[in-house]
């Protein structure tokens, strides 16, 4: 579980260092997280630098599995464990589609790498984002990078992610003075205002979407006050909260948004607001990249995909500064769920994809 290694990454250098990719491991720790071990593998030293990223850690296993969540058991054409859609399936579909190349073909026409973390289901700050570093401390660039997330939502081939929606997390705590129920007008019950504060920051849409984007959204997780007496009026209430925002916004612009709102609400009553930004909505514009691995898609499994910025954030949010980038991988029905799992002809059909990108990536690109 994130973010042990567990001896994934060991299986992965294996694989790839058998078909003559240079592997470097990268732990990095710090920020007040624990050290996370990451591999950048790269075959060739030409450009263009076609990039595969992806993660190996996975979230914890939970309860309810009917069989081992790392046996990687294959059951009714189902290979069934934790990690297979989200996203150590993909990940071995993109290691055979660049075996298959290599056994076909003589010369590589560029450089093909692997940016695999061990953090992205945990903080995300130990990882890609430092291997970007590191790269760029190298002088080492990459020219394009598919990510191998579960994208599709029901079947394979439906969808690309070219972008993601940002994500603000925000905790709002009001204050009053505690009291007995049965004399209010000596107290000042929080609770109220804490209700009228929230509707005051959902009351309208923040937006209706944009051209790629749908509509921003805020949702209320949780109204706490941890009052175990019915006849007490609390101090304090609090409520947490999170905004999934579009390219209308920024964290800062909502940030601002949120404190002049909050701030008409309160009345000049105390409050407190903290939030913390996992990441700020992107996209990568549709264009050459997209229009490869939608034509790969449309050739291999007769589907031509939507592009989407739906669903989660990913480490894409920080590739997208290094090099254009999408998203493609397995079908995410199953992904953080028990019996997580995908069908083997989904990973022998997302192999076939990820080798018809390669092709027509480096038939549009390579230099020669």
């Amino acid at each position: 579980m994130t973010p042990k290694n567990e001896g994934a990454l060991d299986v992965l250098q294996g694989a790839l260092e058998t078909l003559g990719f240079d592997c470097h491991r990268l732990v990095f720790d710090g920020d007040g997280s624990a050290p996370v071990d990451n591999l950048y593998a790269r075959l060739g030293n030409d450009t263009p630098n076609f990039c595969f990223a992806g993660h190996t850690d996975v979230v914890p296993v939970g309860e309810g599995w009917t069989v081992d969540p790392f046996a990687a058991e294959v059951l009714n054409g189902r290979l069934f464990g934790r990690g297979a859609a989200d996203m150590k399936g993909a990940i071995a579909a993109f290691v055979a589609a660049v075996a298959r190349m290599l056994k076909r073909d003589n010369k590589l026409p560029g450089s093909i790498s692997l940016l695999i973390t061990g953090d992205e289901e945990g903080d995300a700050i130990n990882g890609t984002k430092k291997v970007l570093s590191w790269l760029s401390s190298r002088s080492e660039k990459l020219d394009a990078c598919l990510v191998g997330e579960p994208t599709n939502p029901t079947k394979l081939g439906e969808m690309i992610k070219i972008g993601r929606r940002g994500s603000l997390t925000a905790k709002l705590t009001t204050f009053g003075t505690q009291g007995h129920v049965a004399y209010p007008h000596l107290a000042d019950n929080p609770i109220p205002r804490l209700f009228n504060m929230l509707q005051a920051i959902t009351a309208n849409p923040l937006d209706q979407g944009s051209e790629h984007f749908p509509a921003s959204t805020i949702s209320i997780t949780t109204v706490d006050v941890g009052n175990t007496a019915s006849n007490v009026i609390p101090r304090s209430a609090q409520a947490a909260f999170n905004i999934r925002f579009n390219d209308l916004h920024t964290s800062n612009s909502l940030n601002e948004w949120l404190r002049t709102t909050l701030n008409k609400a309160a009345e000049g009553s105390d409050y407190d607001l903290s939030v913390r930004i996992s990441g700020e909505s992107f996209l990568t514009p549709p264009g050459s990249l997209s229009e490869i691995v939608s034509s790969s898609i449309k050739h291999v499994l007769g589907i031509t995909p939507n592009l989407s910025t739906t669903g989660g954030t990913s480490d894409a949010r920080f590739i997208k500064d290094a090099c254009p980038v999408c998203e493609f991988g397995m079908v995410g029905l199953s992904m953080h769920k028990a019996d997580e799992n995908c069908t083997v002809s989904d990973l022998n059909n997302l192999t076939k994809v990820y080798l018809e990108v390669l092709d027509q990536y480096f038939a549009l690109n390579a230099k020669g």
